[in-house]
């Protein structure tokens, strides 16, 4: 999943984009508010983790900015701020979940996994694709009873295509999600990602799950009725 962080503290900065790499997300950061804003309005987000307290551009100006045109990305304020009339003004104007600092990070990525889920409007973490389970919590794939063994980036890419089962993905997509703003994978890289996981998640002699769409990009297919 790809994740915007607009936070000004270097080292606040660092440690939670170590933090979601490791865990698999494709993070982009931005120390203001005016290159938040820039991030925001030219990249698709799954989550946008927004702290108040900015440079340039304060964060409920943020907020409101993107609401007023129309961008629904799911946003969850992060703030030293945490009286009750703050978290209720920050909601009012549009954000979808608000943690307080100091905060624990398993906290935080629970609270964005939710929001992933609700972007995709699945309350289950356990996402169902004919005979694969994705548990999205644990990060553990298996085909009916066993388990399979994926790279950080096979297990995002099949992810991503799992909350957009039965949906054509294109490349480029595929790209923005799992490698970010500032990251340029190779030509192939796609490709060859793609061959690899249809190699650990399919079965010689089984109906394909993962198809290639010529020209068009992948769909992740569950059985068919």
């Amino acid at each position: 999943m790809h994740v915007l962080l607009v936070e000004d503290s270097r080292r606040l900065q660092n440690s939670l984009t170590h933090g979601l790499q490791r865990c698999g997300f494709a993070v982009d950061v931005a120390g203001d508010g005016e290159v938040g804003l820039r991030y925001a309005r030219h990249n698709q987000y799954d989550v946008i983790v927004l702290d108040l307290m900015l440079p340039k551009v304060d964060g409920l100006s943020v907020l409101r900015l993107l609401r007023s045109e129309g961008n629904q990305t799911h946003i969850l304020i992060l703030t030293a701020k945490g009286t009750v009339d703050d978290r209720v003004h920050g909601l009012r104007d549009g954000a979808d979940d608000y943690l307080s600092k100091p905060f624990a990070f398993d906290e935080l990525l629970a609270r964005i996994e939710a929001l992933v889920r609700r972007n995709y409007h699945e309350k289950n973490p356990q996402l169902e694709v004919g005979p694969l389970t994705i548990d999205t919590t644990a990060r553990v794939v298996r085909r009916d009873e066993d388990e399979i063994l994926l790279s950080k980036r096979e297990y995002a890419l099949l992810e991503y295509l799992a909350y957009r089962k039965g949906q054509i993905v294109d490349r480029t997509q595929i790209e923005d999600h799992l490698y970010g703003e500032r990251n340029f994978p190779m030509s192939n890289a796609v490709d060859r990602l793609i061959c690899a996981l249809r190699k650990k998640i399919e079965s010689p002699g089984d109906t394909p799950l993962l198809a290639t769409r010529r020209g068009l990009g992948y769909v992740l297919n569950g059985p068919t009725p």
